[in-house]
């Protein structure tokens, strides 16, 4: 669930120079067929150059993800245990890349030709940012990105998780086109037809604060118990 809100948030962020810092709360809802499939995921994300740290819920100090890209290690922290869960970082990464390939398929992404811009009318506030509106349509997706042009951050600051999670060579001519935009995008509509079932994800910043974050948040607490993650299962007949 962690690497998956990751993902959708890294496809968001684009086309701006790098920041030091970064911190934002997030709400996504899913709609099948017009109605909300669930009463949505609240996200809250810290990012520092290659580090990053994720929380779901609307609980201070909850269970958080932790990815350090540039020491190629992940842990899970759960709080009210105290235990770190070291996580297998290549497992990570490929289940992160099939999770890019398998949108890339459905979105129809790959083709930079293939996927349309058109600039919407208006603007909207969101998170206390006025908005310009611009709508990208490709074979198989259509997306609604609400971009704030006064935020200084964008695809630069994610290149690093980009790399890592695969999006930016399963989703090249999608993001291609979002990196084009001028601004950041802080709401993201994205409807796609699958199998001919129509499937929206609205992605919104609630909160934003550009700036440096507390190195703390992406080490593993001093006095915290370390343990490996569970080895995956095997089919019957693999090898151990």
């Amino acid at each position: 669930m962690f690497l998956t809100g990751a993902l959708t948030l890294a496809l968001t962020l684009l086309a701006a120079p790098s920041t030091s810092g970064l911190y934002f709360e997030q709400t996504t809802i899913v709609y099948v067929e017009g109605q909300p499939a669930g009463p949505g995921v609240h996200t809250r994300t810290w990012h520092a150059g290659s580090s990053m740290r994720l929380e779901a819920g609307d609980t201070p100090a909850g269970t958080a993800l932790v990815l350090r890209l540039d020491l190629d290690r992940a842990w899970r922290l759960d709080p009210g245990q105290r235990v770190a869960v070291e996580l297998d970082a290549g497992r990570l990464k490929a289940r992160s890349q099939a999770d890019a390939a398998f949108a890339a398929g459905l979105m129809g992404g790959g083709e930079d030709g293939a996927v349309r811009t058109q600039a919407l009318e208006g603007s909207r506030t969101v998170a206390g940012h006025v908005c310009r509106g611009y709508q990208l349509t490709g074979p198989s997706v259509q997306m609604v990105l609400w971009v704030a042009e006064d935020l200084p951050v964008g695809v630069d600051t994610f290149a690093d998780l980009l790399e890592w999670s695969g999006a930016s060579r399963s989703l090249g001519g999608l993001l291609t086109r979002i990196r084009a935009l001028p601004g950041f995008p802080l709401q993201t509509r994205t409807r796609i037809d699958v199998l001919g079932e129509i499937r929206e994800t609205v992605s919104t910043v609630t909160t934003i604060d550009v700036g440096p974050q507390p190195r703390e948040l992406f080490e593993v607490p001093a006095g915290w118990r370390v343990v490996a993650e569970a080895p995956a299962p095997t089919s019957e007949g693999d090898p151990e």
